[in-house]
Formats: structure tokens, C-alpha cells, sequence
């Protein structure tokens, strides 16, 4: 059977991470911009990252030639509205140029509404421990619906607010996960009013949670097991079903029925067009007292971040959520984080990526076969950029970035990923 005629094969970016630009044309900070030095990795800082605010065209480029059917961005909220009440016609106008520019390229624009990078502005009353953060995001969701609506199909209101909600930069203030937790819940069910009710174009929506999934092991882990621990209420507010449950099926989560109302879930729980989230690898393992992983062993592969290297967590992850949640699924993000840099002939290879593509791509066509309607893969990450408190150290693209320079090379990995489109999946089982 393979992969849908019509799958949307794409990449995806986050406007904290590769704009720069921070101060540039009326924009005001988000906290990450200011963000004390010591809190990243080697005092890096995302004002400058890869300057896509001024290399858009050229990135776009790099899209359009890679053969990319989607494109998922976030919009930097603080270039958009830099203060409460006030639109800056040039921050607008950025995003407007870029989405012309994709569907003139052929690539489908996903917009992503809040991808962390919350404005300075907003933190100063409360951040999204207020209930105000809920109502000037959806002032600013208004404003980005009312100019690109026209031309965007595809719309997420938050990426993965386990996340942000316990973040770095929440320290020093009086900081409640579940009070956040329920803001954000709130302010999503009423973002999804906004879109439907203002949106041109008929609005397919959703919102891009971080994936938590668990894989069988023989003799270690049954199915049921595995399926148990992927949604389980013992992860908190880092775990899916603290989440999804509520804004997906309606239901409160045990640890939040102190938290959320029933009310609360007649706001919450929206009609949503698909599923989608982000999974890079399964927690393939038991936690147990004295015991934190039963199949750890020195020299087990990982990735630059340490993530296990578990290919087969698309499989697990798509299945699982299929069965729970009964929405087409669509992979946001998933990518592997790598050491890459300029090799003495000029070009980046990367095979450890170019493998783990392969791999987790053949495990998600297998879910397809077996019936899980799967309809596209993002991945991450367009180009190298800033990985949050890591800094620059690490790289996830499929573009190279010299940060000194800005300039752009293209990765192996992504030759590889644009022969995957052009085949719509056909050469992931021809070896070299």
C-alpha cells in the first residue's frame, strides 16, 4: 500500500530558533532574547540564530529545490504585536511575503500560533500563569488569522506545551504548572473558536503536543504494557494524556480534577481536523525503584542530544494515538540531532541521519499498511538553528548553517529526504 498519493512530505522551523532579526523592523524581545546567559549553552543567544528574517528568500529556495510538499512555521508573536493593542504592519508583512512565496513554490504553509517564544510584554504580566497571557494571545491569534487566513489552510495553536509550561524560563517567579497548564488549555479551545469563526479559507486545525511514547520489548514490555505507559497520568504535566485527554476527548485527567471544571471543558475540548505531534524516539523501558532503565548498556546508540536511537517510535506512536484519539495523524516533528559540520570537500555528510531517516520512515509506511491514516511528516528541522538551552551546538537540519557567515549547505540527509519525496517513499528500501 505505502504512503498516500497525496502525502504531505515536508520540514519544519520555529521563529525563536532561526529568525534573528530580534530587534529589527518594530519587533520586541520574547523572554528567550533576553534570557539570562548562563542558562544556555556556552552563553549562546537566539537574537541572531540564522538570520532567516533576511535569508527567508533563499531558505524558501532550498525548500522549493528539495521537492517539500509543506512547510510548518511558527510566528513570532512579539514581531507581530510588539506591545498589547499595537500591530506592526512590517512584522505582518514578513509572514505575508513568506507565505506568497511557498504557494508560489508549491509548498503548503502549516502555521504554528505560539512556539514558545513568549514577548517580554506578556511575561511582565504573569506569563501564562495569568489568565491575561490567555486573552492577548487571543487578540494576536485574530490579528494572524485576520491577514494569512486567506492563503493558510493548516493551523496549530500551541507546540508542545509540556514544555513551556516547566521551562527555564519560569524560574524566579511564582510559577504553578496546573494554573499555567489550564490557561494555556483555555486559551487553546478559545484560539480554535477564533480560527473557525474569522478564518477565509476553511481552516483545518490542531495543535502540536510533544509525543511520549513507549515501545515493546520482548519479555520486558507486552503491547498493553507499552500502550498503558504512553498515555499514563504519572508523567504529569509532561505526559499526553494531561493534555490530550482533556483537549482531544473531553475527559479531566485524575491529577487535574482539582484544577479543571467541567465548564472549563466545554471551552477546552474543540472539534479538532487531525492529530499531530512530535516524537523523536520511545522510552523502551520499565522504571523501577533502584532501576531507572532495565535495557540501558554502555555504548547504546543515541543521538547528540542522548536520545535513544528507537526508529521504530513513528510505528508505536502513530498506532497508539490512532487507537485512542480516532483523528488522521500528522507527524509535526521528528528529526535526529547530530555533530554535522563542513567536511574537506565542502559538503556535510551526515549518514547516521540519513539512516535514521530511512528507519523511522519505514516503520511509519508499516503503520500506514496496517490501516493508521497517516497523512504527512515534518521534519526536524529545516536548517540548524538554536536548540533552546543547548544553544548552537547541536544541529538538527537538513541544512547546514555557518552561523558567522549565514551560509547555507545542504546535507546529505536531505538529498536523501528529497529523493524519499520524489518517490513518495518508493527508494526507502534501496541500500547503497
Amino acid at each position: 500500500m505505502g504512503f498516500p498519493k497525496e502525502f504531505l512530505w515536508g520540514a519544519a522551523t520555529a521563529s525563536a530558533q532561526i529568525e534573528g532579526g530580534w530587534d529589527k523592523d518594530g519587533r520586541t524581545p520574547s523572554v528567550w532574547d533576553v534570557l539570562p546567559a548562563d542558562k544556555i549553552e556556552n552563553g549562546d543567544s537566539p537574537r541572531e540564530g540564522c538570520n532567516h528574517y533576511e535569508h527567508w528568500r533563499e531558505d524558501v529556495d532550498i525548500i522549493k529545490r528539495l521537492g517539500l510538499k509543506a512547510y510548518r512555521f511558527s510566528i513570532s508573536w512579539s514581531r507581530v504585536l510588539p506591545r498589547r493593542g499595537e500591530v506592526n504592519p512590517k512584522g505582518l508583512q514578513f509572514y505575508n511575503d513568506l507565505v506568497d512565496a511557498l504557494l508560489e513554490a508549491g509548498v503548503e504553509p502549516m502555521v504554528t500560533l505560539f512556539h514558545w517564544d513568549l514577548p517580554v510584554w506578556v511575561a511582565e504580566f504573569g506569563g501564562w500563569d495569568s489568565g491575561e497571557a490567555a486573552i492577548a494571545f487571543l487578540e494576536y491569534v485574530k490579528v494572524v488569522v485576520d491577514a494569512l487566513s486567506d492563503r493558510v489552510r493548516y493551523w496549530f495553536t500551541f507546540n508542545e506545551p509540556q514544555c513551556f509550561v516547566t521551562d527555564v524560563t519560569n524560574e524566579g517567579r511564582d510559577h504553578d504548572v496546573k494554573r499555567a497548564g489550564r490557561n494555556v488549555m483555555l486559551a487553546h479551545g478559545r484560539a480554535v473558536e477564533v480560527i473557525r469563526t474569522y478564518a477565509h479559507k476553511s481552516p483545518l486545525v490542531g495543535f502540536a503536543p510533544m509525543g511520549m511514547c513507549a515501545a515493546p520489548v520482548p519479555g520486558v514490555m507486552d503491547e498493553a504494557l507499552a500502550k498503558e505507559m504512553t498515555f499514563s497520568q504519572a508523567a504529569g504535566a509532561m505526559g499526553m494524556s494531561w493534555w490530550l485527554d482533556p483537549i482531544i476527548l473531553g475527559v479531566i485527567p485524575e491529577p487535574l480534577k482539582d484544577t479543571l471544571s467541567e465548564d472549563d471543558i466545554k471551552t477546552i475540548c474543540q472539534p479538532h481536523d487531525f492529530f499531530a505531534g512530535n516524537c523523536y524516539f520511545a522510552v523502551n523501558y520499565l522504571k523501577r525503584p533502584g532501576r531507572e532503565n532495565l535495557l540501558a548498556f554502555p555504548g547504546m546508540p543515541k543521538s547528540a542530544t542522548g536520545w535513544p536511537v528507537t526508529p521504530a517510535c513513528l510505528y508505536w506512536f502513530t498506532k497508539f494515538c490512532w487507537e485512542r484519539y480516532r483523528l488522521p495523524v500528522i507527524i509535526t516533528e521528528n528529526g535526529f540531532a547530530n555533530t554535522d559540520f563542513i567536511m574537506l570537500d565542502g559538503k556535510v555528510h551526515d549518514p547516521q541521519r540519513e539512516d535514521y531517516i530511512r528507519r523511522v520512515l519505514a516503520d511509519l509506511e508499516k503503520a500506514i499498511d496496517e490501516g493508521v491514516p497517516v497523512f504527512g511528516y515534518l521534519h526536524w528541522s529545516l536548517l540548524d538553528n538554536f536548540e533552546w538551552t543547548h544553544g548552537f551546538d547541536i544541529r538538527f537540519g537538513l541544512v547546514y548553517v555557518d552561523y558567522k557567515t549565514q551560509k547555507r549547505t545542504i546535507k546529505d540527509s536531505a538529498l536523501f529526504y528529497a529523493n524519499v519525496i520524489k518517490t513518495n517513499g518508493g527508494c526507502l528500501t534501496e541500500l547503497k
